[in-house]
């Protein structure tokens, strides 16, 4: 079959506040293809990535995506492979493509999977759908007693693994922070596991980070999540060096499969994040995972969004029964769980799985979406490249 159309849907909530919170807007993928259809969606800007779909070429190898999707043959993965490696190089120059691709990646998965009558983690070559427990990210409140609620709702939801991130973490004291960690552990009790996220904070010193160590140490924190810019490798790998029990974790700003593996190989992480929605789509993430599993590195997914990203973001590990702990989009703005009717719950023994159902295994409701549609034109020169399509 062909690739027919690639529409995108630029969806928001009606207001978008200066919180760390990715699940306020949205692109949303739709790709056709002999008569079927499949889903996706980017963790990016919606703008400009649209943009990066349908702007007018630089140069050779700065032509917009449009131009290595549309009309392409789809009838295996392999033709998925072939289409990214097309993308890959004829817009190297364009920055955005990664992030465009990654929704138009997943899309075709789950098109193909629906044409096939299999899951997308079967179609990556898995023979099961193993569970995995889920940890509830959530933000940390503005306060360490803010902080304590949270910790104490989500124990009271029925989780067993908390990860707080962003906020105030690493923006005042030594002291301030460890008041907001400690009330994490306290709320959480102390036999759940704790994460802590925070967000590239310290930029590449690696003595303001390694001050948070003890405090780290004495609440069982399991991971530091992103402590650096992500490039900085030798900050990643010197504070790995430092000798504390919690672990470093990073890889969710990769967007090619050579920066996960870089972070991997020399940042001396010992959980790698991915982030379907960001590093290309599954196909990189399954070979991101397989690179770990030889690292003896643990693969986690990066999700803060939609069910539709996490259901993608669990096919690429969703064979892998050692690792168990993934990202569980706990309060995310509704927007993000109206993007699908159904949504990935907890089991009775509180595991989630990649659904079995064909290709990424949920339903988008598209007729729910339609209020947070925003309407959207790209005009060039007076000639219009780009208008919301019609969900």
């Amino acid at each position: 079959m062909k690739i027919d159309a690639v529409d995108l849907f630029y969806l928001s909530m009606p207001e978008v506040t200066d919180a760390a919170d990715g699940s306020q807007d949205a692109l949303l993928v739709r790709v056709a293809a002999g008569g079927h259809i499949g889903w996706g969606e980017c963790e990016a800007a919606p703008l400009p990535s649209i943009a990066a779909f349908v702007c007018p070429k630089s140069h050779g190898v700065c032509r917009p995506v449009s131009d290595s999707v549309l009309g392409q043959r789809l009838d295996g993965p392999d033709d998925i492979a072939r289409i990214a490696a097309l993308v890959g190089y004829n817009s190297m120059d364009l920055l955005q493509a990664p992030h465009m691709l990654s929704g138009i990646e997943m899309a075709l998965w789950d098109l193909l999977g629906r044409r096939l009558s299999a899951p997308a983690w079967a179609l990556l070559g898995y023979s099961a759908s193993h569970g995995k427990r889920p940890y509830a990210s959530l933000l940390f409140g503005d306060t360490p007693q803010e902080t304590l609620e949270r910790a104490r709702a989500a124990r009271r939801d029925g989780f067993a693994a908390v990860k707080f991130g962003w906020g105030p973490i690493g923006r005042g004291t030594v002291a301030a922070d460890a008041d907001q960690i400690m009330a994490a552990r306290e709320g959480l009790g102390p036999d759940g596991d704790l994460m802590v996220d925070v967000g590239q904070i310290f930029g590449e010193d690696v003595e303001a980070a390694a001050a948070r160590l003890p405090t780290l140490d004495a609440a069982g924190v399991l991971w530091l999540e992103e402590p650096f810019d992500a490039g900085a490798l030798a900050a990643h790998a010197a504070l790995a060096g430092r000798g504390a029990r919690v672990r470093i974790a990073g890889g969710e700003a990769a967007h090619n499969f050579h920066m996960a593996q870089h972070l991997m190989d020399y940042g001396r992480i010992g959980f790698i994040q991915i982030d379907c929605g960001r590093i290309g789509g599954l196909g990189p993430a399954k070979r991101v995972a397989d690179a770990a599993q030889a690292r003896g590195i643990t693969y986690v997914n990066h999700t803060f969004t939609s069910h539709l990203a996490l259901s993608a973001s669990l096919q690429p590990f969703a064979g892998l029964e050692a690792d168990r702990i993934c990202e569980y989009p706990a309060a995310p703005q509704q927007l993000a769980l109206d993007i699908t009717g159904d949504h990935i719950r907890p089991d009775a023994e509180g595991l989630i799985r990649a659904p079995e159902a064909p290709g990424l295994g949920l339903q988008v409701a598209a007729s729910a979406l339609r209020r947070y549609l925003v309407e959207t034109e790209i005009r060039i020169g007076g000639q219009l490249i780009y208008r919301t399509p019609q969900l």
